[in-house]
């Protein structure tokens, strides 16, 4: 495939609606920073849809912002209720069951677009083949810096791009979810993000939903291609808790946990292809580039092994104390339909104006 974008006009690509998903008032800013970068986007976003994950606080708030009063009334924002259990899973498809473009972007609510994130994810879908496409993450430390142990490769600890993914524009097998894109018709073919694998608010930073949903989503569709393209690029707020080994820890053991739940939806052989070469190629390298900078005296190369093999070492404990409950029974996730058209929204503001406020919050799960 050749990695040069078409020179289409906007109107011969697929419109894009994007969708922010959110859960706490502690990302005011950063929600607010994230539907800004949309709106200043070269290729106009059909719409913004925030999606608030049974907080009804925020959700008001939001609603009110984003009104006919408010700083966004003619911004194309909607402001909706998370419709299905708590959690991202569940959050991202009452977005796309709301949505009304053909192509549906997801962004991180601690994040923000770089001014040409959406056209390059649109022209990439000249391709009638072309059902994902995923873009490129750079950290945003709030230190300013990033710690001297922590290593590139484990960037995916804070939801970003991590050395060992190939650059350019490329075939991949899954996309990243804080920074992706998918066509409509993936999610009739595949169905929607399995709840019960992803984020659940401050809980346990589980993950890994993206990568079961484009999995399945090549099953239902060999032929499907899926991208990831460096250009479309965000940029995502790492906040002074996460530059801490102890966060590392958690999150790389969280990972390991997810992981076990993907292979169990799809079988090891296909949930776990691309961590076995990152895991014999990319952190041995990563390991021995360290200890290299060690023996040149340069600062952090021996943290940065060191981190390199507790971070694997949490990440297989995780996998087989996810295996382990897996065997046993006593983890549960769903596959959630998602219906081909856009629906009202569920609370805040729709095309015509106001609803009727918001609904009773739903039991989580």
């Amino acid at each position: 495939m050749s990695t040069s974008p078409p020179t289409a006009a906007p109107g011969a690509s697929p419109g894009v609606s994007v969708v922010i998903c959110v859960y706490t008032e502690d990302r005011w800013d950063d929600i607010l920073a994230a539907v800004a970068s949309v709106r200043d986007q070269s290729w106009p976003a059909l719409e913004t849809l925030v999606v608030v994950d049974h907080n009804p606080v925020l959700l008001r708030r939001l609603a009110k912002w984003y009104g006919d009063d408010g700083a966004g009334a003619s911004a194309g924002v909607r402001v909706l209720a998370n419709a299905g259990p708590r959690g991202l899973s569940a959050g991202r498809n009452t977005g796309v069951a709301a949505s009304s473009g053909e192509v549906i972007a997801f962004l991180d609510d601690d994040a923000v677009a770089e001014r040409e994130w959406l056209r390059h994810f649109a022209l990439a879908y000249a391709d009638p083949l072309v059902m994902a496409v995923g873009g490129r993450t750079q950290p945003a430390w709030e230190s300013r810096r990033r710690p001297a142990w922590f290593p590139e490769e484990f960037d995916w600890v804070v939801g970003c791009t991590y050395r060992g993914l190939p650059p350019g524009k490329v075939r991949v097998r899954n996309v990243l979810g804080g920074n992706a894109s998918f066509r409509r018709s993936a999610f009739a073919l595949a169905g929607g993000f399995a709840s019960g694998i992803g984020r659940d608010g401050d809980r346990l930073p589980l993950g890994g939903e993206e990568t079961e949903l484009c999995i399945r989503l090549t099953r239902a569709m060999p032929e499907a291609v899926l991208l990831l393209d460096d250009r479309s690029v965000i940029h995502h707020r790492v906040p002074a808790a996460r530059e801490r080994f102890r966060y590392f820890r958690t999150r790389a053991y969280a990972e390991g946990l997810s992981k076990a739940l993907v292979a169990r939806s799809v079988g090891a052989r296909s949930g776990l292809a691309s961590e076995r070469r990152y895991t014999t190629r990319v952190l041995p390298a990563g390991v021995a580039r360290g200890l290299r900078d060690a023996l040149l005296g340069r600062p952090g190369g021996a943290g940065r092994a060191g981190a390199i093999v507790a971070g694997l070492a949490a990440t297989v404990g995780g996998y087989a104390v996810g295996s382990l409950r897996a065997r046993r029974g006593g983890v549960r996730y769903a596959v959630a339909e998602v219906p081909p058209g856009a629906a009202e929204p569920a609370g805040g503001h729709g095309p015509n104006g106001p609803a009727a406020g918001p609904p009773e919050e739903e039991a989580g799960s």
